[in-house]
């Protein structure tokens, strides 16, 4: 791997590293990390501080993903490579360097990677996650079964090797993020959407 593609790969990352959950909780107060389940992506914030901030830190979360693609894209990158810009961006969320490399879960940073890279079967798979909340009221059923849709519209559409590759990655990724979700989904004590957590933890002064 040479200069160049290191570069394109570690500013995938530090736009994935951007914690804005983390950063609009704080405007109001609010410590994320240390609320609810302690994460730093939209559905805690939600609990934490209301729909405004969490609808907010969601489209930034996609966006900054979709960013990193499309930079890509417009660089002239393509193929492998590009799907290595979608896993670092992700990664970026995951394991941010802002955070002492944590972070959330990376479910709507992967949404925008996949929007740039292959927009048909984003789109499946959000279409699906949508129905599935709704019927559930889990976000986390969503965020599980509209990332395997969407992994299997690309197989079945028969798209080329390092975007198969590239999004069995990232499903795999999320599904290892959301082992906990999993676990409290079969015990039946996983919170449903519209719950209310704990008291937010407010940041001294």
């Amino acid at each position: 791997m040479n200069a160049y593609s290191l570069a394109v790969l570690l500013l995938a990352y530090l736009f994935g590293s951007i914690p804005a959950g983390v950063l609009m909780a704080r405007l109001y107060g609010v410590n994320i990390r240390e609320v609810g389940s302690g994460n730093i992506g939209a559905t805690n914030v939600l609990r934490a501080v209301g729909w405004g901030p969490a609808i907010v830190v969601f489209l930034f979360d996609v966006f900054k993903g979709g960013l990193a693609v499309m930079i890509a894209r417009w660089a002239g990158i393509d193929g492998w490579l590009l799907g290595g810009v979608a896993v670092a961006a992700v990664l970026g969320h995951n394991f941010s360097i802002f955070l002492g490399f944590k972070g959330g879960k990376g479910v709507a940073t992967t949404l925008g990677t996949v929007l740039f890279l292959d927009p048909a079967a984003a789109l499946f798979g959000l279409a699906v996650a949508a129905n599935a909340i709704l019927i559930s009221r889990y976000v986390s059923v969503g965020s599980l079964v509209g990332t395997f849709a969407g992994l299997l519209y690309a197989y079945a559409i028969g798209r080329p090797a390092w975007e198969l590759a590239t999004l069995t990655f990232l499903v795999a990724f999320v599904y290892w993020k959301h082992r906990e979700n999993i676990a409290r989904l079969q015990a039946g004590n996983e919170r449903r959407l519209g719950e209310k957590t704990a008291p937010a933890k407010r940041y001294p002064g």
